[in-house]
């Protein structure tokens, strides 16, 4: 079987998948959610709230690639925001799959790199612009965010996912709906 590819050559993954981004067979797309294109391009206000959407829908791997694609065309100091906000939707991926040790250790990756983020110096402006403060980029409120991650985190490693209510693997990115 051939690889799918791009126009250009890069290699490409085509098949259908379920709501936590595992592939289905190719004969089953009726199955399937709705993919997020590989190249896509997306502003950080935009990647905000379809990431928050698609956490709240419950599919965190989805939101990850919408991230993904937020890190990757961000300028450089905001990277370890999105970086990190990737990673913690792959920690709620994996939680969903039942993958614990997955799920805390990509859960506390996130969490670090979003830190970073926060610790940067910002920009010497009397008046930061609107969307780019350091606890509420682009409106998602970034304590709550690392709080309700440390805390997932915390308590997966020391119980497991077993007796976790579905709301704590669904949350909220942006601080007003």
């Amino acid at each position: 079987m051939t690889r799918d590819r791009d126009p250009a050559g890069r290699p490409r993954n085509a098949r259908p998948r379920d709501a936590l981004g595992r592939p289905l067979d190719r004969a089953e797309p009726e199955a399937s959610q709705a993919r997020i294109p590989d190249d896509l391009a997306i502003t950080g206000p935009d990647a905000a709230r379809l990431a928050d959407q698609l956490l709240r829908e419950g599919r965190p791997f989805h939101a990850h690639e919408v991230l993904e694609a937020a890190w990757k065309s961000a300028p450089p100091r905001e990277r370890d925001l999105w970086q990190g906000l990737a990673q913690i939707a792959v920690g709620l991926t994996h939680a969903r799959r039942g993958n614990a040790r997955g799920a805390a250790a990509l859960l506390r990756r996130g969490t670090q790199r979003v830190r970073v983020y926060q610790d940067q110096p910002q920009p010497d402006q009397p008046q930061p612009p609107t969307g780019h403060e350091p606890d509420h980029p682009y409106g998602m409120n970034i304590p709550a965010i690392l709080a309700a991650s440390d805390d997932l985190a915390a308590r997966i490693e020391r119980y497991g996912l077993d007796d976790l209510p579905p709301a704590d693997l669904t949350p909220r990115l942006l601080a007003r709906p």
